[in-house]
């Protein structure tokens, strides 16, 4: 590639022609302040807090968009440079909530920091702020725009990464805001809600929906039987919440951090991941056999389940009828266990720590219950198990690796890698190789849909048939992969498909990154180094060697995709519209605080 040579704080850099001034920077170890800016989604130079000075040019450059250019001569820290994003950012502060103590993101906000290292002690420019609002409406989402500062990272997220378009900047000038058309609340949208618009919020304009006190509650009630399960890309991700490097694997310290918490029973979900293939792939076989509603497109993203619903009702046909894996541990803890165990299942609290928050409204779906129980009733986000733990003052790098509980705690490598994407195909490739071929094949990672990319596609050879596979993740991805099936362009057998870019290890509910985090470092493959690390040290890496699977067929459900299996474990799913006819819920508008009689 050609390069180019300028000069950055009197130190000479070479790099490719295509880079920004920003990444130039970087190369050199000069870190410029940004705020709008998100690498490879929102790359606009609106917030102009990463100005640089740039010889012989008339005004400040926004390094984040301005290309590097042979021979330039570059300053980032200068007294002009400092004044101007010091106005720049107290300027935003000005029509913002500063309520930072009581703030969902106190500590972990971008703004916060950025205001702390330009050293700002008080804001200059008080006067008239913008009219606000509170969405609360949302199962999942919260919007409060008193928090908003305009940066449009949601908005680019949404539109580009998602292909959902649920936020938009609406009005124009001082009374510009990011929200739904016409101010609608989010739940009257087809919003998906993947949380990929909290992920990349900088501040707390986006957040989820708190369950913490719920689970409280449950948790000192001395009548409730509370059972905490967890999803895979949680010990992938939790340790960050305290300090740890993104992608550190701490299995045994979230389990001994859940019990001193005060569950009763802690279970992980990658049973349910394990249980998932079994019943999955027999759906599939049975599908191959009969040449009936292929491709068969997998279930486990409530993100994508309700993107299907919304923007493709015509492949749900397509889908599997499996509930996903926390579901179905649900469904299985409230029948089989409590018949184990010789409790009433509706004394039986089930708790779901996820990375994700659609499986917030996953849960609360009335179609995943069995005989009027809720197979799930709560699910906490990664960020809000790291709130508990804190509230509790445990101190979790310190805790000592604990296991799961015996009774539904075991599961093998095919479940651990169910977090990321391509994960949930590999896991049911390793069962149905040995299944068709009727032998116990030792080659058993599948490195061809491994990885970031967004459309993986590969020709699997089984027991003497090929199987078409392919693997989407990101709901555009998945969109771009459905067209082509659609137009006939593309044909498969079998279809993984994610809400999330990189599956659920960056969920909407994981641990924030500030975005000069990951201008540096990918974390959807740090995270799935984890996931991957976990699966290879587990003896058994194939979903049917499970012991504990074994054990409840052959005691309860008798087998897979039998009449009780089916009752417990598999679902449906129902066309939504995008934009319902209904009356319109109202969304409370904040008041405008009056400004003070100096700046009047």
């Amino acid at each position: 590639m050609e390069k180019v040579t300028l000069t950055i704080d009197h130190m000479e850099v070479e790099v490719p022609k295509d880079y920004t001034i920003l990444q130039a920077a970087k190369t050199v170890g000069v870190d410029i302040p940004t705020l709008c800016y998100l690498k490879d989604t929102n790359e606009i130079g609106a917030c102009r807090v990463c100005l640089v000075e740039v010889e012989g040019a008339r005004s400040l450059q926004a390094s984040c968009v301005q290309p590097v250019a042979e021979g330039l001569v570059i300053k980032t820290n200068t007294k002009k440079l400092r004044s101007a994003r010091k106005s720049t950012v107290e300027l935003i502060l000005s029509n913002h909530n500063r309520e930072c103590l009581t703030c969902f993101r106190n500590k972990s906000c971008e703004l916060q920091s950025l205001a702390e290292e330009l050293n700002i002690t008080e804001i200059g420019f008080e006067g008239e702020k913008t009219e606000t609002t509170m969405d609360q409406l949302s199962t999942t989402l919260v919007r409060d725009s008193s928090k908003c500062i305009l940066c449009g990272r949601c908005v680019s997220v949404c539109k580009d990464v998602q292909k959902t378009g649920i936020l938009e900047f609406t009005n124009r000038g001082f009374e510009t805001q990011v929200s739904p058309a016409f101010n609608k609340s989010m739940d009257e949208t087809p919003c998906i809600h993947c949380g990929q618009c909290v992920a990349v919020c900088p501040v707390a304009a986006l957040k989820e929906k708190e369950d913490i006190e719920q689970v409280w509650d449950a948790i000192e009630d001395p009548d409730v039987h509370v059972v905490v399960q967890t999803a895979p890309a949680v010990r992938a991700a939790l340790g960050e919440e305290f300090g740890m490097p993104i992608g550190s694997r701490v299995t045994g310290k979230m389990v001994a951090a859940i019990k001193r918490l005060g569950a009763d029973q802690v279970f992980d979900t990658n049973f349910g991941a394990d249980l998932t293939i079994m019943e999955e792939g027999h759906e599939l076989l049975s599908r191959l056999k009969r040449n009936h509603n292929l491709p068969m497109i997998t279930s486990c993203s409530p993100g994508w389940v309700r993107y299907c619903e919304f923007n493709y009702p015509e492949f749900l046909d397509n889908l599997s009828t499996c509930k996903s894996p926390h579901q179905m541990l649900g469904a299985v803890i409230k029948t089989y266990y409590a018949e184990k165990q010789q409790i009433d299942p509706k004394k039986i609290f089930v708790v779901s720590i996820m990375p994700c928050t659609a499986k917030k409204s996953e849960s609360a779906r009335p179609e995943l219950s069995v005989d009027g129980l809720r197979d799930v009733d709560a699910v906490l986000t990664t960020r809000e198990l790291a709130k508990m733990i804190k509230q509790a003052r445990v101190e979790f790098t310190k805790l000592p690796d604990v296991d799961f509980d015996p009774a539904l705690g075991e599961y093998t490598g095919a479940g651990a890698i169910f977090g990321a994407t391509g994960g949930v195909m590999e896991a049911a490739l390793r069962t149905l190789a040995d299944t068709l071929s009727g032998e116990e094949l030792e080659a058993i990672e599948y490195h061809d849909i491994r990885g970031t990319k967004g459309i993986k596609e590969a020709d699997v050879h089984l027991g003497g048939q090929i199987i078409k596979i392919a693997v989407a993740h990101g709901t555009a991805m998945a969109s771009k992969l459905l067209e082509m099936v659609k137009s006939g362009e593309k044909e498969y057998h079998f279809i993984e498909m994610m809400g999330c870019s990189g599956g659920c290890v960056t969920g909407g509910g994981q641990p924030h990154v500030p975005a000069r985090v990951k201008m540096d470092m990918d974390i959807r493959v740090e995270r799935a180094k984890a996931l991957y690390q976990e699966d290879t040290v587990k003896a058994l890496r194939k979903s049917y060697e499970n012991p504990l699977i074994i054990k409840l067929y052959k005691d309860f459900l008798g087998k897979p995709g039998g009449h009780k299996s089916h009752n417990l474990l598999h679902t449906y799913y129902t066309a939504r519209e995008k934009f319902p006819v209904e009356t319109v819920k109202e969304i409370v508008v904040l008041p405008v605080k009056e400004p003070t009689a100096a700046a009047k």
